[in-house]
């Protein structure tokens, strides 16, 4: 089996159903990166502050603020964070649209997520060796 070091690539999770973010956590862990998982956009602000990702991953209806709105957050503060918006709620075509007409494009992936699906996409935004890319 060959060992797969994504070099210390940091993911931060949020979604506020508790079981997707733990198995998310334990997924992405269990390849390598160094994972943060919280449960609401405003905790996702507060870690960012002190931990900079390189990859948000985040559930579009979260409880107060949603995910568009924390992506737009993210974008503004840390341009170089990948943002991966999940959702399994059919009211979301809405709001990135919205985001849309705000100069805000966002990629969307529908819940359920298969794991290998997602370790893929994240492979491909997050490549094992850094480049000459960061600034």
């Amino acid at each position: 089996m060959m060992p797969i070091t994504p070099g210390g690539r940091r993911i931060l999770i949020i979604d506020d159903e508790t079981s997707v973010a733990e198995t998310m956590d334990m997924i992405f862990r269990g390849c390598g990166y160094e994972v943060r998982t919280v449960l609401s956009a405003e905790q996702g602000i507060e870690t960012i502050a002190g931990w900079q990702p390189d990859l948000a991953i985040v559930d579009v209806m979260l409880p107060q603020m949603n995910g568009i709105e924390f992506g737009t957050v993210l974008k503004e503060n840390y341009p170089a964070c990948h943002i991966l918006l999940v959702s399994g709620h059919p009211g979301t075509a809405e709001l990135l649209e919205l985001a849309r007409q705000q100069g805000h494009n966002f990629e969307i992936l529908a819940k359920p997520l298969h794991p290998a699906l997602i370790l893929d996409i994240v492979a491909h935004l997050l490549p094992q060796t850094k480049g000459s890319a960061e600034a």
